[in-house]
């Protein structure tokens, strides 16, 4: 590839990558706190993209003699670069023109939970009326902390449906630690009052109440409580389908 079309490769990566991280789109590869550092990536790779093309036409200005073929004692030979080397742009395309789904209930079900380790302690809940509590955040209160904040309360989580081999459903958000190819499940049990028909995917607010059962995660021996439900309700897909990671 020649230097003008590593430029606009250039320019067009950066493009790209701005052009995710002022839109929704980034949320689809990256957590959320590394906006600021996908937007940084895009600026310095588009000015090295115009620096790249002003230093090549400086050159050109200052020594046109050096780009021409020698003659003297050989034939000219023409190198053409290969054209399918422009095929490098059909990824950058398919970024801005393409939002790739989110992980779902494919992926949770044929990955282990990621609620794996203990944390230090919980912030304190509000003393009254629903508590509204992340995927994380219920299932590690309700398996480290045996529920003790939870019981008598009445709770509300939001996530998506996802079913085990056997039928069982589950409410599921998936964690990202960086981006979307480390992401894993953290998945509640669901049991008690649920519709007759569910499908998986489906973003759903379930409202419910701690209960102490508990299964567990065959991919990995990791606990998984239940959440005995009262109600449920369809809800839009968030803006940021992930999570971050349950890191303790």
């Amino acid at each position: 590839m020649n230097r003008q079309a590593q430029t606009v490769v250039l320019f067009l990566t950066g493009g790209a990558l701005l052009h995710a991280g002022f839109t929704d789109l980034y949320l689809r590869y990256v957590k959320a706190g590394l906006r600021p550092l996908l937007i940084g990536a895009g600026i310095v790779l588009i000015a090295a993209a115009v620096a790249t093309l002003w230093y090549e036409r400086r050159a050109r200005r200052q020594g046109p003699q050096a780009n021409e073929p020698h003659t003297q004692g050989t034939e000219p030979h023409a190198h053409r670069e290969p054209r399918v080397s422009w095929l490098l742009v059909l990824p950058l395309l398919a970024l801005v023109l393409v939002a790739p789904p989110a992980a779902g209930s494919y992926t949770a079900m044929r990955t282990g939970t990621a609620l794996q380790e203990q944390p230090w302690g919980y912030p304190t809940l509000p003393a009254d009326g629903t508590l509204r509590l992340s995927v994380a955040d219920y299932a590690g209160r309700a398996v480290y902390d045996k529920g003790r904040a939870l019981a008598g309360r009445t709770l509300k989580v939001t996530g998506f449906l996802a079913f085990d081999d056997s039928g069982r459903p589950y409410l599921v958000r998936m964690a990202l630690n960086c981006c979307a190819a480390d992401a894993q499940p953290v998945k509640i049990a669901l049991t008690g009052e649920l519709p007759a028909v569910l499908q998986p995917d489906t973003w759903i607010e379930v409202t419910g109440t701690y209960t102490p059962k508990r299964t567990e995660d065959p991919l990995n021996g990791t606990a998984v409580p239940y959440l005995q439900v009262t109600t449920t309700k369809p809800v839009k897909a968030p803006q940021d389908p992930y999570d971050e990671a349950w890191n303790g």
